[in-house]
């Protein structure tokens, strides 16, 4: 691989979380058993839970072990919405969220009752706050992202918290994109909330920081009332069920911890090549566009996300041409690889089905050089020409 710019959709494992994961299993024995082996295991899932708690602003008690983002934000809307107000049906979707939260919502409309309530988009990709508060009055769950995943746009959450909290409603925030990119913190978002009203849930994954896959938490206000997905233990509050990975959490730790020390200055290097990267495609390419906010930093857009519309060309053509040239980008979510459709989260900043097949995203993070980038405009222009060849298409000529 001569370039890896997919990092949004997973980094690669960071030294220090490599050697903490290795050692980690070198200490046997279950966290929940009472012999020393046991609870040897247990101070070091314990260690790694109040390191997660400072790095997240929260209190050890509210650090809920998962497998992953995903189940994070199952265990959030699921939990939230089981446990709601009698006579509140609508859950609170701003348009352009993750599918992870897309499709629980729309499982919960489906077996639930569930009512979604969509918040729209504007141009950039920022949830509006008043329609959000607008929105959240009578509901019964609200959620949002706290940056794109797709192009990158960092929302005003703490803003959205107070209109939940406004509201008298829970809110769930996925912040499993923007970790390790901008400031995250439970306790600052939350704000001046009380009870189980406002920011009350709060997902992160390892993967994207650098910790191992298959890892992640959610972060549970204990005034929240919030059911479980899981029986059978009791651990963890009574909210995840299972014998916890000792080894990952200890590992997911160390990531943050390394990411969150270098996270001022690499985010000042990621955005200088991310600005070179689009002044090179602008150059170089006709017609390219980029979406989402043109500035980065922790109220536009994230470091490093450079997400382009290509008129003419498809983006599943420029993503296959680009692989063979050995540069790794996406079109969008890595949990929709494989499936041919258009990105929701561009039809949500008011283009067409057909601009949104033909975007490409380019996710820079640690490994990333400038050599990296320089591959990109060099393989690019080509690419791009052969895309709009094969589709017979051409960008509109500026008038």
């Amino acid at each position: 691989m001569t370039a890896y710019l997919d990092h949004a959709a997973t980094s690669p494992l960071r030294p220090e979380a490599r050697e903490a994961w290795i050692r980690a299993h070198e200490v046997v024995g279950n966290p929940s058993s009472i012999h020393g082996a046991g609870q040897s295991a247990r101070r070091l899932l314990e260690d790694a839970r109040e390191r997660l708690a400072v790095l997240l602003g929260a209190d050890p008690i509210e650090i809920v072990f998962t497998s992953g983002g995903t189940e994070a934000v199952n265990l959030a809307l699921k939990g939230l919405w089981w446990a709601r107000s009698a006579g509140a049906e609508a859950i609170v979707l701003p348009d352009g969220e993750h599918h992870a939260t897309v499709d629980v919502v729309e499982w919960l409309s489906r077996f639930a009752g569930a009512q979604a309530r969509s918040v729209p988009l504007d141009e950039i990709g920022r949830i509006g706050v008043a329609e959000f508060a607008a929105a959240a009055r009578g509901a019964a769950v609200a959620t949002a992202l706290a940056a794109n995943n797709e192009i990158g746009t960092v929302n005003d959450i703490p803003a959205l918290a107070a209109a939940a909290s406004a509201a008298g409603i829970p809110f769930h925030v996925d912040a499993i994109a923007a970790l390790g990119r901008v400031p995250v913190s439970f306790r600052d978002w939350r704000g001046s909330a009380t009870g189980s009203a406002g920011l009350v849930a709060l997902s992160v994954a390892a993967h994207k920081v650098g910790g191992p896959v298959g890892v992640g938490a959610l972060v549970v206000s204990r005034h929240a009332r919030i059911e479980p997905l899981l029986h059978g233990g009791g651990q963890q509050r009574g909210l995840r069920a299972g014998t916890q990975d000792v080894a990952g959490s200890v590992a997911f730790a160390a990531a943050l911890d390394a990411a969150e020390a270098e996270r001022e200055r690499e985010q000042e290097r990621l955005g200088g090549l991310s600005d070179r990267l689009i002044r090179g495609i602008r150059e170089t390419v006709t017609g390219a566009e980029v979406l989402g906010p043109l500035a980065h930093g922790s109220t536009a857009r994230l470091a490093g996300n450079v997400h382009v519309l290509f008129p003419g060309a498809a983006g599943e053509t420029l993503l296959f041409l680009l692989d063979q040239a050995g540069i790794a980008v996406s079109t969008g979510s890595a949990c929709q690889a494989g499936v041919a459709e258009p990105s929701h989260v561009v039809l949500a900043l008011g283009r067409t089905p057909a601009e949104a097949r033909q975007v490409l995203r380019f996710s820079l993070g640690r490994t990333s050089t400038p050599s990296d980038v320089d591959a990109v405009l060099r393989h690019l222009p080509e690419a791009v020409r052969r895309a709009r060849a094969a589709s017979g298409l051409r960008p509109a000529t500026p008038s």
